[in-house]
Formats: C-alpha cells, structure tokens, sequence
C-alpha cells in the first residue's frame, strides 16, 4: 500500500472520505502508484456545502484588506516551499521538475498574489444622469462556488480559480483532478497554516463523474468554474443551465501558429515557435498543434524545425537536461498513440517521432512519447481537427493571407493562435480576423494577468483573468438614489 495517502480539507480540518474509499495515484515517470487520494462521494460534497454556507456570510463580510492578507500568506507559504511543490507536482503530472519550478508553482504564486492585489484596487462604477440622480454599482460575492481544474497545470490552474473567488468573498468547495492531486492537498493544508477560516476554501478529492458532478449539481453552489475537455464543459452546461447557475468554462482547442515568409526567424524565435507545439508534453490547452508555413519558405522551415525538435530530450523528470517528461496518464498516453496511428492512416508522414520511448533506468515503465512531427493532410483530417494534447505538431504549408485565415479559423475550436510577420499592419488586420480568444503576435504564452482569457465557440464560455474573474464571481446590484 502506498506510504501517503492525502485528505479532503472540509469545514477547515483534513478528512478522509465518509465511505473510506481511495484512488491510486500514478507517477506517470514510472507507472508506479504512489499515493492514494479519496474517492470521495456526493456525502463529502455536502459536508463541505455545508460548511461553506456556514462560513459564508461572515467571509463575505470580512473587509477586503484581510481576504488579501490571507492570500498573501497562502503565497508565502507556498513560495517557501518551492522545491517541495515543484518536485510534487513533477511526480504526480510527469513534466520536468525544472517546467513545474521555472512556470507552474511560481504562477500559482502570482495567481494569489495578483488577485489578493486585485481585490484591493477594483474600482466601483457610478453613473450620474442629467435629471438630477446618481447610480452606482455594488459587487456582492454570490456564496458558495465551485472550481473544478485540470490535470495538465494542477496547481497553476487550481489556484486561477480559487484566488478570485476567495479574494471576491465567496466560499469555495473546489475539486482538482483526481489524476494530480498532491499539489491542491498541500495548498490545503497551508491555508490552514496560513489562517483561512473552517469553511472558507474545501477541497474535496474525487473523479469527475462522481465528485465532480455532485459539485455542479448541488443546488446550493451558485457558480461553476470548469477547466477541462469539450465534452465535460457540455455536460456541465446541461446540468447547470436548469438551475441558473453562472457558468465559466474554458476548454479545447486545436491551436494554429501561423508564420509568414517575412518572419524572423532567429533562432530565439525558432525555439519558442517549438516550446509551443511540445512544452509540458504538449498538454497545455494553449499549444499551437496546427503549424502552418507560408509555402514559400517551407521546405527550409520544415528543415531547421525539425532539427530543433529532434534535438528536444525526452527523459526523467527529476532529469535537468530533459525538455520533455512523460504523458500524465496510462489512459493518455493510450489516446496519443492511437491518435498517431489514425495520422497515419490517414496518409500522413511521420517526419520525426512517432514511438513511444522507454528511457534507461527508474522510467523505463513511465509513458513516454517522441515529440512527433507530421505533414502530407489537409486542414479537414480528423488529425487536424480533434485535439490530441499531446507532444504532437502537424504541418500545413499555405499560399497567402486569405488561405492562412482560412485554415486557422477552420475547426470547431477557438481557444488561441500565434501569428509570426514582420508585417504591423498584417498583423493587426489577422488579429481582428483570428476567431480565438487570444491572440499572440511573434510570441508565446506571454500572458498579462490583467487580460481576458478564454475561448470561442468550442473552447469555451465566459472569461477568466483580471476583473472578468472578478465580475464573474460577484453579483452586480444596480442603487439609483434621485436627489
């Protein structure tokens, strides 16, 4: 039996779940389980419910100074303890130990520290009218909230949601992937440390479809914010939508990275241009999977591309030099390597990669896959337009502008796209023609935690980041007074 078994934080102490049921937890590195989560049920859902309404209203009153000090704290405590989260978090998902050290604990640590700051400085609206009255608007906090996050950035997007919806006053009954859920267990047990009040932040551990889905159907839960696949985004409208429940949802897409003839192509730029198609495996929602080439440079393109990928190393972890780890699940690793297969059944050619690897050592059990590179469909092949989320990138040589828009706004996703050019006015006009929810222009994943993040049509509905986090998480009430 696994030495560490983690708890549901409910109404502020660590609890096991009420029918003593527990998954296994997988190092994918090594496809050993190492610890065990609960298997918690919709009971342990409405215990933490229970003591989220319980704490509701005085967290709601507590002045906004305070919610941000706790936050800070929450911050302060994680920060301490880098290392240990990093290495956590590299062993429970399968990304480098450098990746989770580098971007995903030190983002945690903004996420917390941005909205304790954000809270403080969000600013009411008045409104003063000719006939002699003024308005102004009160945000109240809606109450109890769920946040349900993913397995790719487990900790990075676990605290994107609870940070606004704490830092804003409401309750939190929140649940992170059952797949990666060491790094939330944690969190949890600092913010007791840190001084949350019992009720205030629940973690209850769990699968999706049981947990999961007694959080979006508990009638008390006024709001749900849902990181994950298309599917389960859909399923959680259906359920939620009969009720009223306010929605956030942010998930699929199957991104394009465009690059234009007139690009610079230095080799700082060559590289991020690869870190966007195969960083943390591939398995973040905002990777440019699609890679399309303006026709004329794409045999050199293709050239030093493929150069720089097959240089990418593939290894340990807890490894310094490996670029890549290993897929976060059995079950994924299965997906990508079947979604290989229908590439090739598909006519495409498989330029480099296309195998799974076993590296020498701890690993040679862990589910690892060469970062895989592809050419020879069209834009119209499933390859081209399912999401496989993993280390793999197709190539699609175009013509001009109009055939590049074409394709990039040709799937049912619209989550994120990059456009390389030296060309300012082209860039501009692409921009406002793109139909993704963020657009980057000759970058990558250089985000502003002031913007508005999410997708379109498939990715997603509403918007999180800056002050849309804040307004979702809050009620507006509108006090006209005539003087």
């Amino acid at each position: 039996m696994p030495s560490t078994r983690l708890a549901n934080l409910i109404d502020g102490r660590l609890q096991a779940p009420r029918d003593d049921r527990w998954l296994d937890v997988y190092e994918p590195a090594t496809g050993a389980i190492f610890a065990q989560c609960p298997d918690s049920s919709a009971s342990d859902v409405d215990d933490a419910v229970q003591a989220a309404r319980k704490a509701a209203a005085g967290w709601a009153a507590t002045p906004s100074e305070d919610r941000s000090r706790l936050l800070h704290r929450l911050a302060d405590l994680i920060e301490a303890r880098l290392d240990e989260f990093a290495a956590l978090e590299s062993r429970d998902s399968g990304k480098p130990v450098a990746l989770a050290k580098r971007l995903d604990i030190p983002r945690a640590v903004s996420n917390l520290r941005f909205f304790a700051a954000a809270i403080i400085a969000w600013e009411s609206e008045s409104h003063a009218m000719e006939t002699g009255a003024i308005n102004y608007t009160l945000r109240h906090p809606l109450g109890v909230v769920g946040c349900i996050s993913p397995w790719n950035l487990p900790l990075y997007l676990f605290t994107w949601k609870i940070a606004p919806a704490l830092a804003s006053g409401n309750t939190v009954v929140a649940k992170p992937s059952e797949i990666t859920p060491c790094t939330a267990a944690l969190l949890g047990e600092l913010s007791i440390e840190a001084g949350f009040p019992p009720g205030v932040l629940n973690i209850v551990q769990g699968r999706g479809p049981t947990t999961g889905q007694a959080i979006v159907e508990h009638p008390a839960i006024k709001a749900i914010s849902f990181t994950g696949s298309t599917r389960t985004g859909a399923g959680i409208a259906a359920t939620a939508a009969p009720q009223f429940k306010k929605i956030s949802l942010e998930l699929g897409g199957k991104n394009p990275a465009i690059v234009f003839a007139d690009a610079d192509l230095s080799e700082q730029n060559l590289d991020t241009i690869v870190r966007s198609g195969f960083a943390n495996q591939g398995e973040i929602c905002l990777c440019g999977s699609r890679l399309l080439v303006q026709r004329s440079i794409y045999e050199t393109f293709r050239e030093r591309y493929l150069a720089r990928v097959k240089a990418l190393r593939v290894g340990d972890p807890q490894d310094a030099s490996s670029n890549l780890g290993a897929l976060v699940s059995r079950e994924h690793f299965d997906k990508v390597m079947s979604c290989i297969a229908q590439a090739r059944s598909e006519g495409g050619n498989i330029l480099i990669g296309g195998q799974a690897l076993s590296p020498p050592g701890r690993c040679a059990n862990g589910w690892f896959v060469a970062p895989t590179v592809i050419d020879g469909l069209g834009n119209d092949a499933a390859t081209n337009q399912q999401e496989i989320f993993g280390p793999v990138v197709t190539l699609i040589p175009f013509e001009d502008e109009d055939e590049a828009i074409a394709l990039a706004n040709g799937t049912g996703y619209g989550l994120a796209a990059s456009l390389w050019t030296a060309d300012l006015s082209r860039a501009h006009r692409m921009g406002a023609q793109l139909e993704f929810g963020i657009v980057w222009i000759n970058c990558w994943l250089l985000r502003d935690l002031r913007t508005p993040f999410g997708g379109s049509k498939q990715s997603g509905v509403g918007r999180e980041g800056g002050t849309e986090a804040l307004r979702f998480f809050t009620e507006p009430r509108n006090i006209c007074i005539r003087y």
